[in-house]
């Protein structure tokens, strides 16, 4: 009998697109047989230069007017997935995927207690410098860090790791020897393992 079926959202990095979380998702999808995969394009434009943000980096992104504008812009954006693959009342079966800037608004985006999904990875991510809301403490976070990653530091990773834990939240955290900033092929099998031990 075929399992209750899932989706996965795939967040990519900053200045990238959707189109680059893709293999990540085919190379998944023949463990994850009956999981549905989506790699939306973040909602901002880069001001120089091709490719898409989650957030503007400059100085400002925690100003409360663009924070607010951030969470609106990745809550419509995952809205408009949820309702359109029939997950609107089965958030336990969905997982966010992000890397880099999308692992930083999927974090967001569970520490606010905003979202309360079946797991998150977290590829060379960081926690905001804002409190950790309990309320989505039943979702499962897997951190993924290179420990030569010179973007963001491995530390990184650690600390939200802690922050979430102290918060009532289940962490996992793997830190790769000689892996930058960047999913990995051990990294992904990580993930995949993760995906599947909370929804397949």
């Amino acid at each position: 009998m075929a399992n209750e079926p899932s989706l996965v959202i795939l967040f990519h990095g900053i200045g990238a697109s959707g189109a680059q979380m893709r293999p990540l998702a085919s190379s998944w999808q023949l463990s994850l047989p009956d999981t549905r995969f989506a790699s939306p394009d973040a909602p901002f434009q880069r001001s120089s230069g091709p490719g898409h943000l989650w957030f503007h980096i400059d100085g400002d992104q925690l100003r409360p007017d663009r924070l607010n504008e951030t969470r609106s812009a990745f809550d419509r954006t995952v809205r408009e997935i949820v309702d359109r693959e029939g997950f609107t009342n089965k958030l336990p079966r969905v997982a966010f995927v992000g890397v880099s800037q999308g692992a930083i608004v999927s974090l967001d985006a569970i520490a606010s207690g905003r979202w309360n999904v079946g797991a998150v990875v977290a590829y060379s991510g960081l926690l905001p410098p804002l409190p950790v809301s309990p309320i989505s403490r039943s979702t499962p976070i897997l951190f993924v860090h290179g420990q030569n990653d010179r973007t963001i530091p491995p530390f990184a990773s650690s600390l939200a790791s802690s922050q979430f834990e102290a918060a009532g939240f289940n962490t996992e955290l793997k830190v790769e020897p000689g892996v930058g900033h960047t999913i990995s092929m051990t990294g992904a099998q990580h993930g995949l393992a993760f995906v599947k031990s909370h929804l397949a």
